[in-house]
């Protein structure tokens, strides 16, 4: 409860009453804001000005070193930082100067102490500024943006006032365009969204955990510059905001530095318990693509702290989908590698009293409301016994690290609360589990958030890149390092990517293999990477659609179509053509005009012919969609019918139609039809595809796998995701016909089936069977939301 002195002391620095009990509610703050009104009071007497009391209340709230404290109130009560601006150098100043003794003349050279702005310079300022501008605000008079002169003429007399600054605009701008109009008052119009450039389509806004680029587009390159992100420099982690310093932090980072010689270093850690998806896709381009954009490394290092759930196949699938994206890891490495390093830091931990060996159960620890634990304050002595072997009067003490407890009976848990109101969060676990690469060495496993941080300190990690879940793990990551006495990388989060139409979670896709909705984790309906991968999506254009989407630190959740897009823009340019058909009618040319089959010549890229051609053969006997042919011509049908020809493409002959055969069932079976050169006639409405001596081939018509947009959604899908399974999301077409120039093709080749859409060989695939699953269809279909 606060008390009327605290009160009274509060609202006498200028706060209002209803800010005051807000401020009492907050105990850390408000004994910082009275030890500094306090301290303030005994130079300013008990009477302080209502601007000054501004200034300690920001003060009060934005020091995060409490040793600065009386430092920079001197400074305030002495009339010496007297604006906001000042204050704001001034707390920047300390945080990234953390050692003693400051050195006060650059402080007050950096807090612009003593600078005095007088009026005529701030009017000589403003007039340069629109002396600049002066023939673009005649033209748009009070529609300019006025903004644009305040900060010119900031920029140049950094400590002056802003409001004064901002009276002398309006005066001189007054002055210069007279009273306002009608005119003035009408909006000014929108600029019209200029529609993206073909060059520009892999280009995204940009946005940051401490600041954006706004209203920019930049290359992916561009975007993970640190210049672009406002990232720390190597070796000035204490200059980013929330960084916790100790009296060990600036040696540390001096020996950092003498190691890595300011490289930047970053880390992709995924787990080997599963396949990685699109979402990971962006994880890859971020922390590889931040290492290559300045000019550093990047770590592939695999997080096998769980054996229960790790195989041998997740590690190589993991490997193969980063190397696919383009990327080679600096080093492969394994939290396994460094065990005995992080045990021996467990250890010290508790030798330091900040890590407990705990017995309670798993349920008792789940939620962030759990009952703090009974051996919170256990003896150091008693932990260090319970947790290692040790020697005990003569006898071996068989503890943790020896198997002394079954599963789930002990725990080392860490004394620190997290963001996010969690509790002592647990350092090692007891698992009888073999481990991959140590065998049965361990019987206790670290857990993640004791692992991560350590390991990235080994590592010697610049910029700890994850995405927003992890940022409640902050305050464990920066504890950990700092209470251990070792080197405290900065951990950055920004926002997951997702999709639309998707399930991407290991247990729901393990759901999906068991109920026969799909095949496996490369089913090409999921979003795996291996999924898509063998769908036929070029890595370039998952990396593309990373860029498009860019670095944010909110979560974002796309349309399927926009990663489809970023694929018809590659394989547009790299699937060379081919023609298949699905649906075959078989048409036969009574008039063939040579008494052998013909050879084609047919440009792989019609575009651009100097990329090649291949040879089809055309022979007397060739087949055409089933699609492409109706009995009798109706309005808008432009394709083959009785009394409408239409051409074969690339062959220069035109058909027309003379007999239609039929089954006994009344089904058309073949077509008898005439042929004559395209250009001794009248050019037909439309040209189709056709095949000749054709392969006999499957092909597999994906759809989307869902059919809400949210299929783990309870509102959207009460009955749960399985309950939302598109019936008709594959499609087998076991007697489709594709001509023989795909006959060498090899698994993940890609080819446009011209009119049909592009294909990718399925590695089902065998010697004389080939197999095309379709990638993606020649446009967005308008139908799908």
């Amino acid at each position: 409860m606060a008390t009327p002195d605290s009160l009274t002391l509060f609202t006498g620095l200028g706060l209002s009453e209803n800010k005051a009990r807000e401020t009492l509610k907050n105990a850390a703050l408000s004994a910082q804001l009275r030890e500094a009104a306090t301290q303030a009071q005994r130079t300013l007497g008990s009477a302080i000005d209502k601007a000054t009391g501004t200034l300690l209340y920001g003060l009060a709230s934005r020091l995060r070193d409490t040793r600065r404290l009386s430092f920079l109130v001197s400074y305030i009560a002495n009339k010496k930082i007297h604006t906001e601006l000042q204050l704001s150098a001034a707390l920047e100043y300390v945080r990234s100067h953390p050692l003693d003794p400051i050195d006060t003349e650059d402080f007050e050279q950096e807090c612009g102490v003593g600078v005095v702005v007088t009026p005529e310079q701030i009017e000589e300022a403003v007039e340069a500024t629109i002396n600049r501008h002066r023939s673009q605000l005649l033209v748009e008079r009070y529609r300019f943006n006025m903004g644009l002169l305040m900060g010119e003429a900031r920029a140049a007399l950094k400590w002056a006032d802003g409001k004064m600054i901002k009276h002398e605009v309006d005066m001189q701008v007054l002055h210069l365009l007279g009273p306002k109009m009608e005119a003035d008052l009408e909006k000014k119009p929108k600029a019209a969204k200029a529609r993206l450039e073909e060059t520009d389509r892999k280009t995204a806004k940009v946005v940051v955990e401490n600041g954006e680029v706004a209203g920019q587009t930049l290359s992916l390159m561009e975007q993970l510059r640190g210049e672009a992100l406002k990232f720390h420099k190597p070796g000035e982690n204490y200059k980013t905001p929330g960084y916790v310093t100790t009296p060990h932090t600036m040696e540390l980072l001096k020996q950092h530095l003498e190691i890595t010689g300011g490289q930047v270093r970053t880390r992709f850690p995924p787990e080997p318990n599963g396949i990685l998806h699109i979402g990971h896709a962006k994880a890859i381009n971020f922390n590889f693509g931040y290492a290559k954009a300045n000019n550093g490394i990047c770590f592939l290092r695999f997080d096998d702290t769980n054996p229960e759930k790790e195989e041998a196949k997740f590690f190589t699938a993991i490997y193969d989908m980063v190397t696919w994206l383009g990327y080679t890891p600096y080093k492969v490495t394994y939290a396994s590698d460094y065990f005995d390093q992080l045990y021996a830091w467990a250890v010290e931990l508790i030798h330091r009293g900040q890590a407990y060996v705990c017995h309670q159960r798993v349920e008792e620890l789940k939620g962030h409301n759990s009952l703090p634990s009974p051996w919170r304050e256990r003896p150091i002595e008693e932990s260090l016994l319970l947790f290692e072997v040790t020697s005990q009067k003569g006898s071996l003490v068989w503890a943790m690290r020896k198997g002394k407890f079954a599963e789930g009976e002990a725990t080392l848990r860490m004394k620190l609360v997290m963001e996010d109101g969690k509790m002592d969060p647990v350092a090692y676990r007891v698992k009888y589990t073999p481990h991959h690469r140590t065998g049965d060495k361990w019987c206790i496993y670290p857990t993640y958030d004791y692992t991560h941080c350590l390991c990235d300190s080994i590592e010697h990690i610049t910029h700890s890149l994850c995405t927003k879940e992890f940022q409640a793990r902050r305050s464990s990551y920066f504890w950990l390092c700092n209470a251990l006495d070792v080197y405290c990388p900065v951990q950055w989060e920004y926002g997951r990517l997702n999709l639309h139409y998707a399930v991407v979670s290991k247990r729901k896709i393990l759901q999906l293999v068991a109920a026969g909705a799909v095949r496996d984790w490369d089913d090409p309906r999921l979003f795996t990477l291996t999924a898509l991968r063998r769908r036929g999506f070029p890595s370039e254009a998952i990396n593309n659609f990373c860029a498009r989407v860019g670095v944010t630190v909110a979560q974002t959740t796309m349309e399927p179509h926009l990663l489809e897009a970023c694929v018809r823009d590659v394989l547009n340019d790299t699937a060379p053509r081919a023609m298949a058909v699905l649906e075959p009618l078989q048409v036969v040319i009574t008039n063939f005009p040579a008494p052998k089959p013909l050879d084609i010549q047919v440009p792989n890229f019609p575009a651009d012919e100097t990329k090649g051609f291949h040879q089809v053969p055309f022979a007397s006997t060739i087949f055409i969609e089933r699609t492409d042919f109706k009995e009798e011509s109706e309005p808008g049908y432009k394709r083959l019918a009785l009394g409408q020809p239409v051409g074969l493409r690339h062959t220069g002959y035109v058909i027309e139609l003379q007999h239609v055969v039929k089954g006994s069932s009344g089904c058309v079976e073949c077509l008898e039809v005439t042929c004559r050169r395209a250009d001794s006639g009248e050019k037909p409405k439309a040209f189709i595809h056709w095949v000749s001596q054709p392969l006999v081939c499957e092909i597999r018509l994906y759809e989307r796998l869902f059919q809400h947009k949210n299929p783990e959604d309870p509102v959207e899908v009460p009955g749960g995701f399985l309950s939302d399974l598109n019936p008709a999301s594959l499609q087998v077409v076991e007697g489709a016909l594709v001509d023989c120039s795909v006959a060498l093709a090899k698994p993940f080749d890609k080819f446009q089936f011209e009119r049909l859409g592009y294909f990718s060989v399925d590695p089902d695939s065998q010697q004389g069977q080939l197999i095309f699953n379709r990638t993606v269809t020649l446009k967005e279909d308008p139908g799908k939301v």
